[in-house]
């Protein structure tokens, strides 16, 4: 099979490697060398503390390092991976055959991280030569190195796989638990994980007890001769083993996050290829991309936060035992206040989750509308609604950020309770101590600081982590409930029948047949008997909305609910009504995955007549073609789509209603060449309006509500059934002429592959001229600087709250210092009281406590102001912009955009920014009292300094663009997953499933690895300036000890200690979140993007706006009209000149691509006349604004375009008319009856896209709304092509009542639907050739009409030469 499949063993091969090197050597080796360093300080402290002090602590701390240094054999999760489940990871995935060729590239170009050794592991070194060529040039998407097979998304989803095959083993009947499904895939990953962030909670405890004894030092207390360098040594090795410990613990959680978030995908794109119609009602298109975009990137940044959970709680642990040993009895009221302070957050995670679903909710329905729009912008601009949908829009939006508002009050709230936690419980301990007698002096006093010190970070990130997890768990109950959702069930459809007959190749025997899986509900077919023989061709034929879609839905398998049995032998190929169409080259369009065999593919052009419309195009088949065929004609999509079902050499062709959207010459060509020739042998199920054709078949199916009612050959049912002569009749009454139709099966058959030959070895022009329609999505470049943002804060007022935040966090930073500097000098001076002391302690920590809720609130002001601005200012430019824009922007790159990027900057910006300039200012705070109090450590801070802004300047050049590649492979992954759930129909038809499952793979894959190597670079810049801070404060801590500091000596010492503990926390802090704030920027930059379209013209001009009641005749008059589609490009309309009088119907013909449609663009300006004008009732439309242009004219689009709602909003969304109007407007355009029976009447349930409803029915509501709106001009772009003769004539007839005195503008394909027209205005390839009365033109010599009307008259097939 063409999409490749996972070669398991050398996967597991891979893995096994992989994991064996990081399970074995890292617990085994790794930890040992480490853990030594804390043995030896363990034996430093023993001999510098107290003895009891040492033997509580250092002997929890020993048993637990003696567990690992004598932990020998196989670990046991080496022991969980020799015993995985090899079947289910060697069985073929999804399909795929067991001796497939692997997709997995086999080039070099995998990271180095899959050879690294041991030091390159610790330090990041296999990450080197990457960032040396960021700095040397700008990186592009194949600079970036794949990942690992261990971490690509295949690996993690047949993880996913084994784990549910292993729920289901255990025959539970209870749904399982995805978090336990989830723990069980990464259980080794999150064990190795956890195991380094238990070795950085046990360094960081040393931290304060090596204070203690650098108190005693700097007092001069015994000790022996070089107390101070080796506490020196030991402080630093403590600190290099934190560091160490601590970077390996981020970046391997993180890897885990990746391959959740891959797996996640993967499952999510696999189940939308499988959904159940019903679950598609449930889960719409714009609501599955958010579960990919949105839900299963919020999982993925999870197991970063996850080991924060315990690690904190034992940081907080060990910290209140040191503590204890400081302040004794008073470690109670420590604890009381932190167990109120956790007991008040309690409620505060409660309303946050709350609030945090309903977001989630609220992003969904506004997704959901957005893509909708975006996906119909045409239909929209046509009928002048994108002022209203855009309000709409808004209106969910101002529903959503009224939410936000809440959520972001909340986690500013939280970070108020646990900022300020730190400042309550040192004040409560402090006047405990006081009350209960404990002596306090520099060296416990201090002890108790740098313990709450090094935890208050830990702390402080609480809310970030309750947060982290209240997203997470609501993510994934959102993405468990799609997962859990209905799948389409082919239970009744068999492979084999049991008759006698065996040459069968459909067999339809069913009772009923209803698109709902309830058996209450109305069934949609009813007593189907249908036996189809190998190679019969059977004609599908009856009324609008009768059932003829969904007989080939059922023998496709689509239809849920199927009582009694669906055989059908073969491959099969299926053609849909509307055409789905790639975005890619028409060549890749066709192949649909297949390999090339040229004379079969210029064969397949030729019998689907696309030569000549290759020829037209620039690119010929390499032209790329636009989302949904944007570039394309309707007739060249629908043959696209027949040209792709015939390279597949099917055994079945289900074809529906295939030949609607073409002219009757290529309609008769089509038939012959393609049904006739092409699909000689095949057996065809076609659905046909055209009676034309149906004496070709072998069989006719005539249908009508639900049923078959006769099942037979032409003649017979002419003979015999009055209905079908009632639609033969109305085919009759419409073409003007009794027509002699006689069944002529066999034509004459040319082999035409020596010809096709021929047209392969001529050789062809390749140079291409112009540039391709879809252009790689573009993205900043090089360094932005302060660039962005500056974009983000002048959006609202945020440059005035951003400026507030920061300069309250200045004031609370100084007043902790002011309050820490009084404690230190007179803690220990006996002419200042403690009660003194302890009330000026209480009183600044009170200021700061208040300083910390007005910065909470300008935080929350900043985050909403900015949102609410970006998000306006996105809307108004995607509305405003003009169709070149969709049509060559692909939806995938704009919902990236409405969904991801827009959640970004709602929730994470801000608060990102804010912490890191807060964390910034701490750790040079913190530098600066170093340098104070030890001047001689200035000669290490300044380099420090320089170091680390050199550091970050180097990795930002590759970081910054890693992050923009990251956004632009996730639109890749997300217009490939948008496309795919459009066309999950037909990929299931051609049983494709696997291949485009296979290209998502890779998709997240080529998404994932620029944001593995993203935040390895983020390790490796922190690890390369944790080292300089170690020694800076190992040197501080050295001269602290050497330096005379006079009396306050050890208050001094333990002040600067203990900030200097807390820098590399700090620049951590500072330097992570300003990674992220770069990471979030590309977000903004990505926004900014679609905030300046340039835009169309303006919506309404004051000074010139028409009358009410304008156009009052109706005159059109078109002057030397010129229009091309690009600056560079040739002109599409060449010249047109015209005066059409008011109230005539003047018919617009001629062939597939000669500029019929872009005629019409022009007249509601989608495209903006080059040269010339148009004048109705004797003003220019291009003077007028766009809105009161479109809003006065009427159309009836040539693509039907239903909204999810009500029938009643599809009729009228700006509920301008009455109840009583829309029945009589349902009357005339034959609706009434089908809209009756449904019990909620208008407001029935219309599905988004219309799909619930037939391809005829949904072009009778759009006739439905143009006789609602009664303008005096209407233009009928090949409106009824979906509807059967006798529907179409009676609605021409209704068209020609209702709008006697309007002018009627229609471009048809069918020949009748223009011959009773005032004029004809017949364009070949852009130009007018001819403009007269249909009878003049029919006796012209040499008439394009006449000729168009000779093609349709002999159009029926067996008339061919």
């Amino acid at each position: 099979m063409d999409g490749g499949v996972i070669p398991r063993l050398q996967i597991i091969a891979a893995r096994g490697v992989t994991e064996s090197f990081s399970v074995h050597f890292w617990p085994s080796n790794c930890f040992r060398i480490l853990i030594l360093f804390l043995s030896l300080e363990a034996v430093l402290l023993y001999r510098m503390l107290s003895a009891k002090m040492v033997s509580n602590d250092s002997s929890s701390l020993g048993v637990i390092l003696l567990f690992y240094c004598v932990f020998q054999g196989k670990s046991p999760v080496a022991e969980r991976d020799a015993h995985i489940n090899c079947e289910v990871l060697h069985a073929p995935l999804l399909g795929y055959e067991a001796n497939d060729t692997s997709n997995i590239s086999s080039d070099d170009n995998v990271t180095p991280f899959s050879k690294a050794g041991l030091f390159s592991t610790i330090s990041f070194w296999w990450l080197n030569p990457l960032m040396k060529k960021g700095k040397k040039k700008i990186l592009e998407d194949e600079d970036i190195p794949q990942l690992r097979p261990a971490d690509q998304a295949r690996t993690c989803y047949l993880l996913y796989l084994e784990q549910l095959s292993k729920w289901k083993e255990k025959g539970s009947s209870d749904p399982p638990s995805m978090w336990s499904i989830l723990y069980f895939c990464f259980q080794k990953e999150i064990v190795i994980s956890g195991l380094f962030a238990l070795i950085k909670v046990l360094s960081v405890s040393a931290g304060p007890l090596l204070l203690n004894a650098f108190i005693n030092v700097a007092e001069r207390k015994n000790g022996f001769k070089y107390e101070g360098y080796v506490l020196t040594m030991a402080l630093f090795l403590a600190k290099c083993l934190e560091s160490l410990s601590e970077r390996q613990w981020y970046f391997r959680t993180r890897l885990i996050g990746v391959q959740l978030r891959s797996m996640l995908s993967a499952a999510i794109y696999q189940k939308q290829l499988r959904l159940s119609n019903d679950a598609k009602m449930t889960h719409s298109p714009g609501e599955i991309v958010n579960y990919m975009t949105i839900y299963a990137f919020k999982l993925g940044e999870f197991p970063y936060w996850f080991h924060q959970i315990w690690t904190t709680c034992l940081e907080l642990c060990l910290a209140l035992v040191i503590v204890y040993y400081s302040v004794g009895l008073a470690t109670v009221s420590a604890l009381t206040a932190i167990i109120l302070t956790v007991l008040v957050s309690s409620p505060l995670a409660k309303l946050q989750h709350q609030y945090q679903t309903k977001l989630q909710d609220q992003q969904d329905t506004r997704l959901k509308a957005i893509a909708e729009a975006l996906a119909n912008m045409k239909v929209l601009k046509l009928y002048a609604w994108e002022a209203h949908f855009r309000k709409v829009i808004e209106g969910l939006r101002m529903e959503e950020l009224r939410t936000l508002s809440v959520v972001l009050f909340q986690r500013g709230c939280h970070m108020v309770l646990f900022w300020s936690s730190p400042i309550l419980v040192t004040v409560v301990t402090f006047w405990s101590c006081y009350f209960l007698g404990v002596p306090l002096y520099a060296s416990n006093v201090f002890t108790f600081l740098a313990s709450l010190r090094i935890v208050q970070e830990p702390i402080r990130m609480i809310p970030d982590v309750a947060t982290m997890f209240i997203e997470a768990n609501a993510s994934l109950d959102r993405i468990t409930k799609f997962l859990e959702a209905p799948e389409l069930q082919n239970k009744n459809s068999r492979e084999t029948y049991s008759e006698t007959e065996h040459n069968l190749s459909i067999v339809v025997r069913c009772t009923e047949i209803s698109w709902a899986a309830d058996s209450s509900s109305k069934a949609a077919l009813k007593n189907i008997d249908l036996l189809v023989k190998a190679g019969e061709k059977v004609a599908i034929c009856g009324e609008v909305g009768c059932g003829k879609s969904t007989l080939l839905a059922a023998v496709l398998g689509e239809v849920p609910r199927i009582n009694g049995i669906v055989y059908k032998h073969g491959k099969i190929a299926y053609v849909s009504q509307t055409a789905w169409i790639q975005t890619g080259t028409i060549q890749e369009n066709i192949l649909f995955g297949s390999v090339m065999d040229q004379v079969r593919y210029e064969e397949v052009l030729n019998c689907c007549s696309l030569l000549k419309d290759l020829d037209m195009l620039p690119f010929g088949d390499l032209t790329e073609i636009g989302e949904r065929g944007v570039n394309l004609s309707g007739g060249q999509k629908q043959r696209v789509q027949l040209a792709r079902a015939l390279y597949k050499n099917a055994d079945i062709y289900l074809l529906d209603d295939p030949f609607s959207a073409v002219d009757a010459h290529t309609a008769a060509s089509l038939f012959n060449e393609y049904v006739m020739r092409g699909l000689s042998g095949k057996t065809v199920l076609l659905v046909t309006h055209q009676v034309d054709f149906l004496p070709a078949f072998n069989s006719i199916l005539l249908m009508s509500a639900g049923e078959i009612l006769r099942a037979a050959a032409f003649d017979e049912l002419l003979e015999t059934c009055q209905e079908f002569q009632e639609l033969v009749n109305a085919h009759n009454n419409t073409v003007g002429s009794e027509r002699n139709m006689e069944h002529a099966r066999s034509r004459k058959t040319r082999d035409s592959k020596e010809e096709i030959q021929e047209i392969y070895l001529r050789e062809k022009s390749t140079a291409p001229s112009g540039d391709q329609l879809i252009r790689q999505e573009e993205r900043e470049r090089g360094d932005a600087g302060f660039k962005t943002y500056v974009q983000y804060l002048n959006h609202g007022k945020a440059f005035l709250y951003c400026f507030f935040t920061v300069l309250l966090h200045f004031l609370f930073i100084v007043g902790q210092l002011i309050q820490t500097y009084s404690l230190a000098a007179d803690i220990q001076n006996p002419h200042v009281g403690k009660v003194e002391l302890f009330t000026l302690y209480s009183v600044i920590g009170c200021i700061l406590a208040f300083f910390l809720i007005f910065r909470c609130l300008s935080l929350v002001k900043l985050g909403y102001e900015a949102s609410e601005s970006i998000s306006s200012k996105l809307l108004k430019s995607l509305f405003r912009a003009p169709m070149s824009f969709y049509d060559s922007t692909p939806l995938g790159r704009i919902l990236t955009r409405v969904s991801s990027d827009l959640n970004v900057i709602d929730l994470e910006v801000a608060f990102k920014l804010i912490v890191a300039i807060g964390s910034a200012l701490n750790a040079y705070s913190s530098l600066a009292l170093l340098a104070v109090l030890t001047w001689p450590v200035l000669f290490l801070i300044v380099p420090l300094v320089y170091l680390t802004i050199a550091l970050q300047k180097y990795y930002f050049s590759t970081a910054t663009e890693l992050m923009r590649i990251n956004g632009t492979t996730k639109s890749l992954v997300v217009n490939h997953l948008a496309e795919s759930i459009a066309g999950a129909m037909t990929i299931r038809a051609f049983g494709e499933e696997d291949r485009f499952f296979s290209k998502n793979l890779d998709l997240i894959d080529a998404n994932a690895s620029p944001y593995f190597h993203s935040f390895a670079a983020n390790e490796w810049l922190i690890q390369r300036l944790e080292i300089p801070c170690i020694i800076v404060l190992s040197a501080s801590a050295l001269a602290m000890t050497l330096l005379p500091l006079g009396a306050s000596a050890g208050g001094f010492v333990g002040m600067a200690l203990s900030y200097g503990l807390a820098i590399n926390v700090f620049l951590i802090l500072s330097v992570q979140y300003q990674c992220f704030v770069a990471e979030s920027n590309v977000s903004v930059e990505r926004l900014e993007q679609f905030m300046h379209i340039p835009s169309e013209a303006p919506e309404a001009i004051e000074t010139n706006r028409p009358l009410h009641n304008w156009p009052s005749v109706g005159e059109v008059e078109i002057r030397n009209l010129k229009v091309r589609y690009q600056p560079n490009a040739p002109f599409v309309l060449q010249g047109i000149s015209c005066f059409i009088e008011g109230g005539h119907k003047i018919g617009i013909v001629g062939r597939t691509g000669s500029g019929k449609t872009t005629l019409i663009s022009s007249l509601f300006r989608l495209v903006e006349p080059t040269e010339g004008k148009i004048i109705i009732d004797g003003l220019n439309i291009s003077t007028i604004g766009l809105h009161d242009l479109r809003s006065h004219l009427g159309i009836i689009p040539q693509d039907p375009t239903l909204f999810s709602g009500t029938v009643r909003y599809n009729l009228d969304p700006l509920s301008e008319h009455t109840d009583i109007e829309i029945w009589e407007v349902l009357e005339k355009c034959q609706l009434r009856e089908a809209i009756q029976q449904k019990e909620e009447s208008l407001n029935a349930l219309v599905a988004q896209d219309g799909s619930n409803w037939s391809m005829g029915q949904r072009q009778l509501f759009c006739l439905g709304r143009a006789l609602l709106k009664r303008s005096k001009i209407l233009v009928l772009d090949e409106a009824t092509a979906s509807i059967d003769n006798a529907t179409d004539a009676i609605l021409q007839k209704t068209i020609r009542t209702e709008f006697a005195d309007c002018t009627v503008i229609t471009v048809a394909h069918r020949i009748p639907t223009v011959m009773d027209c005032t004029k004809v205005l017949a364009i070949s390839d852009g130009k007018m050739v001819e403009y007269d009365e249909p009878g003049k033109l029919m006796n012209k010599e040499g008439s394009l009409f006449g000729q168009l009307v000779k093609e349709y008259w002999s159009g029926a097939p067996g008339i061919d030469d």
